[in-house]
């Protein structure tokens, strides 16, 4: 009897943390509902792979990384392997900083903790210094320690995307405005 329910409790403790908790579009009506998010692309150039690299301490792989963004605010699914299986984490940044982050899907039979909002509201209002780390301390959780990393990881470089976009936005504001005077200039200067 003991040992049936020693057995019991050692698959319940695995299985419990395992699955589904949000899919994709759930998680992107949760966060811009009423409103319909623009899906976009962040071309990884080199430079860029070579950067989120140094963030996740792996390979970057893949031409592109998709996000959806409204406003200010862009919104970043990743996975990134906790201990031996991927784990789903969305993230939500707005000007500059974390707004929310939450597990979407854990695989692993341990660690699966950090779904918790005690945990991950640690990362509210959390922004990325130049040197690529997080402005703030991320206290771990007990045998969840890979998990954690994993989670800091992705908080760190759905920032660090995030900081690509808005440069390149903003570049191109500059862009427009400078060919927007030329064009003045021209029309003005005509006979």
């Amino acid at each position: 009897m003991a040992l049936l329910l020693v057995a019991a409790l050692l698959f319940s403790s695995t299985t419990l943390g395992k699955g589904v908790y949000q899919t994709v579009p759930e998680f992107l009506t949760e966060i811009f509902a009423p409103e319909e998010p623009q899906q976009d692309y962040l071309w990884l150039t080199p430079e860029l792979k070579a950067s989120a690299s140094e963030i996740i301490n792996h390979p970057v792989r893949g031409l592109r990384i998709r996000y959806w963004r409204s406003d200010e605010k862009t919104v970043w699914v990743m996975e990134e392997i906790g201990k031996e299986l991927p784990i789903t984490i969305g993230v939500v940044v707005s000007q500059d900083n974390i707004e929310k982050i939450k597990i979407l899907a854990f695989r692993e039979s341990r660690g699966w903790e950090v779904r918790y909002a005690a945990f991950t509201a640690q990362y509210q209002g959390v922004k990325i210094t130049p040197y690529n780390k997080l402005d703030s301390h991320i206290d771990g959780i007990t045998g969840a320690t890979l998990s954690v990393r994993a989670v800091t990881k992705v908080a760190t470089l759905a920032l660090h995307y995030h900081q690509q976009v808005s440069q390149s936005e903003s570049k191109q504001a500059r862009n427009k405005q400078t060919q927007d005077k030329e064009s003045n200039q021209l029309v003005t200067e005509a006979p």
